[in-house]
């Protein structure tokens, strides 16, 4: 997703802790400066709500429980972050359900990867998530029709023509690539 960095009119920067307490909508707080998120198209809409409501269907489905969020902000080691899909364990619930920022990395992330995104950062948020409690990470790419997953120990690339499966958590969740990228 496409960042821009927001130019308070007071000059005054916003923390961490700040951004934490109050976090303003489409934001991520990164290396000190407040971020919009910008760049959403019909696609990516598109892509994230049938992901999202994929996910849910499948804790729904089959009790495994847990939420399902989209553009939920999260704290990671260093940053305040907002994974456009993520899902959150019962157990997670539980603990932080009602906390206005998971303060950790969500267990299931996705993000929608824009063309104007820049591999270098798009993989640095993957490894920051999974510093942070993340155990899984989807990076989608619409354009390509790629769905890179990562997770501490692997790497995979799913393509057009397959079907991509979670790895670690949600346990048997599988949906076609073409499915999702339509």
């Amino acid at each position: 997703m496409l960042t821009t960095t927001i130019i308070s009119n007071n000059s005054e920067l916003i923390s961490l802790e700040e951004w934490l307490e109050n976090p303003p909508v489409a934001t991520e707080w990164v290396e000190g400066k407040l971020l919009e998120k910008n760049g959403m198209t019909l696609k990516h809409s598109r892509i994230q709500s049938r992901l999202s409501f994929s996910w849910r269907s499948y804790i729904n489905s089959n009790t495994e429980g847990g939420e399902v969020y989209t553009d939920v902000p999260c704290r990671t080691n260093k940053q305040g972050r907002s994974p456009d899909v993520a899902y959150l364990t019962p157990e997670l619930v539980a603990q932080y359900g009602n906390e206005k920022v998971l303060p950790q990395s969500f267990p299931l992330s996705a993000e929608i990867i824009l063309p104007t995104d820049l591999a270098e950062d798009v993989i640095a948020k993957a490894a920051e998530y999974l510093a942070s409690g993340g155990e899984e990470v989807w990076l989608i790419f619409p354009e390509n029709r790629w769905i890179i997953i990562v997770t501490q120990n692997q790497r995979i690339v799913f393509v057009s023509g397959e079907v991509v499966s979670t790895q670690t958590v949600l346990p048997g969740f599988s949906i076609a690539v073409d499915d999702l990228l339509a």
